[in-house]
């Protein structure tokens, strides 16, 4: 059985950090794409950033450039997101997701495994 596990979450004040860890179980994702997206309370799911299989790619959208960092572990089977300066506006629950293709995919009918999601909250 295929798991992706998200931790990391937590409550933080605005300009914090905080380290999302996705760790995936039932298969390995070393020659996969991962990706991480948001959900903010009453909006629609968002891309938030993606990663090759290599982790030579990434991409990110554009509120999260320069402060959120997408890696991974391969050898851990891990991808992370360090994500810094919060701000309010970043409060959401955090998907990790896994594609099928080795490259970026930055929608997520792209994805096929998904996490059950961590919530992130930024305080004023």
């Amino acid at each position: 059985q295929v798991q992706l596990v998200e931790s990391g979450g937590g409550l933080v004040q605005a300009g914090g950090s905080l380290r999302l860890s996705c760790a995936a179980s039932g298969r390995t994702f070393s020659r996969n794409g991962m990706g991480w997206f948001r959900q903010a309370p009453g909006k629609e799911r968002e891309f938030v950033a993606a990663i090759s299989w290599s982790g030579g790619g990434t991409y990110y959208a554009d509120p999260v450039k320069g402060r959120f960092t997408i890696s991974r572990d391969n050898a851990k089977n891990t991808v992370y997101l360090q994500m810094n300066s919060l701000k309010p506006e970043d409060t959401a629950v955090y998907y990790c997701a896994a594609t099928l293709s080795a490259g970026v995919v930055t929608t997520s009918r792209g994805y096929v495994y998904w996490g059950q999601g961590t919530p992130v909250t930024v305080s004023s």
